[in-house]
């Protein structure tokens, strides 16, 4: 077959006056295609006249156009491949063709079904898009994956990445709130996929029931919910390639860090750095068009939101409630009853009243109790047994000096009686912070004064005398402000008057002023103040 040089070259010759029988001698072509590369100056490419004949495959092109029918209502990742359809047409129907003939077949009938996009752009502080992307991460106890939550800005790109120690709900509120602070402004609309965590029920079309905690979210920051259709993930291409970019840039090779406060801080240097860059296809960088976004995206609101789920729950027998498969207690003044919960991505905090009884660290472990030994010390003086058969006191890591004082008080009173003491000192720890009770412990211990009473009575003196530094310190701030200096006002200027209403009048204003001024210096003379 000659090529385009060999047409060229034929050309040439017969330019510079070669004949066409000289050209096909010299050359080695046959004169229909000497002529043929005189009429046209590049070869015609080749084109298959009829279609090729696959006389093994015919019968079962019906077969296959069944298979691929079916699979338009398969699951999307349980659809046959060509591969598959060839082992069963050799499996079931004796197929005794090649693989090829069927993978150009089922390749030319879904190539007219392949979907199409259309280009999409939007305006500036309209959109933004959330998602959850996975890296690992080498920690001091070793290797864990941990659930990144991505925020990107469909305009500019602008990223907001933030480590989170799970994918609940209370979670997700807390990480929209630090990223809405991260930007400084909030979008008109936030686009998911369908977690259960914000969308509980997908109804027709885009309709969702949405997580009450979520709505007051968008209704907090005044943003429109929005969520993709189901398995449609490129709805939210922007949010989509950030999470390759988590994995590929920033957390390869693997990141190694002391603990997810120093990942968040690492996370959120990558975003600042990665607004210098300028994405395909645009020309000014991220940050410039982060600029614009600013401009014409929402305010955040002046309160913070409480980023946490509530429930409420029934305290037991053991001043327990149940959270998220663990038991955190509550001093025993609220066993039996109904009290809230209110669950943060770091803590728990347990309401009743309207007042805030317990505050504990959030446990993500399962079938766990939180125990503060603080809430046992009431019942602990009834059945002071419990205080070396408790695990809650077993495992109460306390300074030395109390098990000092506890032997020293058995020793003195016996171990039933010098028991009881303890137990009266440790309940000193459920009103005073625990260096006042060691200060007291430490006054007391000579052995005529190694007694619970001494004890208490030297923390509330101790006690008494810190109410009376805090008062004086008080009363000292508000002496600083009554020690004003009042100037005498400058009568002077009353001259004017004796041209006006003559001299009795000048002198009588003089008179007024005067004693006005003279009450002034003596009531703040009798509040305490210089003047």
């Amino acid at each position: 077959m000659l090529k385009v040089d060999d047409y060229a070259r034929i050309r040439r010759a017969h330019r510079d006056g070669m004949t066409i029988r000289s050209i096909a001698r010299q050359y080695h072509h046959s004169r229909r295609k000497v002529r043929e590369a005189l009429a046209n100056p590049e070869p015609g490419r080749y084109t298959r006249r009829k279609p090729s004949q696959a006389p093994k495959l015919g019968r079962f092109k019906p077969i296959i156009d069944e298979i691929l029918k079916i699979d338009e209502t398969a699951p999307r990742k349980q659809r046959h491949t060509a591969a598959r359809i060839f082992r069963r047409l050799v499996d079931e129907h004796q197929y005794e063709g090649g693989y090829d003939q069927v993978r150009r077949y089922i390749g030319g009938r879904r190539r007219g079904k392949q979907e199409t996009f259309i280009p999409l752009s939007h305006a500036p502080g309209q959109r933004m898009e959330a998602d959850f992307g996975h890296i690992y991460v080498d920690f001091p106890d070793g290797r864990r994956q941990v659930a990144v939550l991505l925020l990107t800005w469909a305009y500019s790109y602008a990223c907001f990445a933030i480590a989170l120690p799970s994918e609940r709900t209370e979670a997700i509120l807390h990480g929209m709130a630090e990223g809405f602070s991260f930007f400084g402004f909030v979008p008109k609309e936030v686009w998911w996929d369908n977690p259960t965590t914000v969308a509980v029920q997908i109804l027709t079309g885009r309709e969702r029931k949405i997580n009450e905690r979520y709505q007051a979210l968008a209704s907090h920051y005044n943003f429109e919910p929005l969520f993709c259709m189901p398995a449609r993930g490129n709805e939210k291409p922007h949010v989509e390639n950030r999470v390759k970019n988590l994995q590929r840039r920033w957390a390869t090779p693997v990141p190694r860090m002391q603990s997810e406060e120093e990942l968040n801080v690492y996370l959120r240097k990558c975003c600042l750095e990665d607004r210098q860059r300028t994405v395909s296809g645009q020309i000014d960088t991220i940050g410039q068009r982060f600029i614009e976004e600013q401009s014409a995206a929402l305010p955040l609101p002046r309160r913070a939101f409480e980023a946490c789920i509530t429930r409420a729950a029934k305290v037991d027998k053991y001043q327990t409630v149940r959270f998220d498969g663990n038991r955190y207690t509550v001093p025993c003044q609220y066993a039996f009853t109904t009290v809230t919960i209110n669950g943060y991505v770091d803590r728990v905090e347990i309401v009743a009243e309207g007042r805030l009884i317990a505050r504990h660290i959030r446990c993500y472990g399962r079938g766990e109790q939180i125990l503060d030994p603080l809430h046992y010390l009431t019942i602990l003086g009834r059945k002071p047994a419990c205080l070396d058969h408790a695990a809650v006191y077993r495992q109460w890591r306390l300074p030395a000096a109390f098990s000092v004082l506890r032997a020293a008080l058995e020793e003195r009173h016996g171990p039933l009686a010098g028991a009881r003491q303890y137990v009266r000192i440790l309940q000193l720890l459920a009103e005073h912070p625990q260096q006042r009770v060691m200060q007291a412990i430490e006054l007391c211990r000579g052995p005529e004064l190694l007694h619970a009473d001494w004890i208490i009575s030297q923390v509330e003196r101790l006690r008494q005398r810190r109410n009376e530094i805090a008062s004086f310190q008080e009363c000292s701030e508000h002496k600083a402000i009554c020690e004003l200096q009042v100037p005498l006002p400058d009568l002077t200027r009353f001259d004017q008057l004796l041209s006006l209403g003559g001299q009795e009048h000048a002198s009588s204003i003089r008179s007024a002023i005067a004693a006005e001024n003279e009450s002034q210096t003596t009531s703040l003379a009798d509040h305490g103040c210089g003047v």
